[in-house]
């Protein structure tokens, strides 16, 4: 258990470090700003290569509602529910305060919004509540059915970090405008204890939404996909 929980923490922190960090200091650096589609590429490369370096040990959800949606699917022990999302948060958390000092680090660096997730004019693009909630759920719920259907046995074995690192990308792609995709509530807590005020008061939907999704999700796989190989 012991490494299993090292190995979420290292995750955790290196979707948060890689993804978030991407947003802070490469999204719109003058002249060569990744941009959007580089900061969702940047969460799906997190999750593809702690995947493939940890997943056999930890299973690699490096997310709570990740961690939930098995556990509904019965795919993961309820047991193990908590001291997983304990290590997620912590991770993500370890992982903002490190990006504060490297970012810190540049002359006349302000804060700003930290790659914190929210809603209305704290939306990217000025997004609802409503929005905001209903894009969170569907995608998270999309997301655990990807998980899930690639790691089922009747697909083939070693494929299944590619796909859900592409369909973590593609649901950046979606949702960046929206609420700088959570679609993960420890990645959300991180930044938001940094940013503090408005982000904290909105980090409740982050917590909702996508633990909503995430079961939702391994309740639709449970339906059609519980069958083995």
């Amino acid at each position: 258990m012991q490494k299993k929980l090292i190995a979420e923490f290292l995750g955790t922190f290196w979707l948060v470090f890689g993804g978030c960090g991407s947003a802070v200091i490469a999204a719109g650096f003058p002249g060569l700003g990744i941009g959007f589609a580089g900061v969702a590429l940047a969460f799906g490369l997190t999750v593809l290569t702690m995947a493939y370096a940890v997943g056999g040990i930890s299973g690699g959800h490096f997310n709570p509602a990740v961690s939930v949606g098995l556990t509904v699917a019965g795919k993961f022990p309820a047991s193990n529910l908590i001291p997983y999302i304990v290590v997620q948060v912590v991770g993500a958390i370890a992982a903002a305060a490190v990006l504060y000092l490297v970012a810190s680090g540049k002359a006349g660096f302000e804060l700003g919004g930290f790659a914190a997730n929210g809603y209305g004019e704290h939306s990217p693009g000025g997004y609802s509540l409503v929005s905001a909630l209903v894009i969170e759920v569907l995608l998270t719920a999309f997301f655990l059915i990807v998980i899930l259907g690639t790691t089922h046995g009747r697909v083939p074995a070693g494929f299944a970090p590619l796909a859900i690192g592409l369909a973590l990308t593609l649901i950046h792609l979606i949702s960046i405008p929206v609420t700088n995709t959570s679609v993960n509530p420890a990645r959300s807590t991180g930044q938001a204890l940094f940013v503090g005020g408005w982000a904290l008061q909105q980090l409740w939907l982050f917590w909702l939404a996508p633990l909503v999704g995430g079961a939702i999700g391994g309740i639709v796989w449970k339906f059609f996909g519980e069958e083995e190989a």
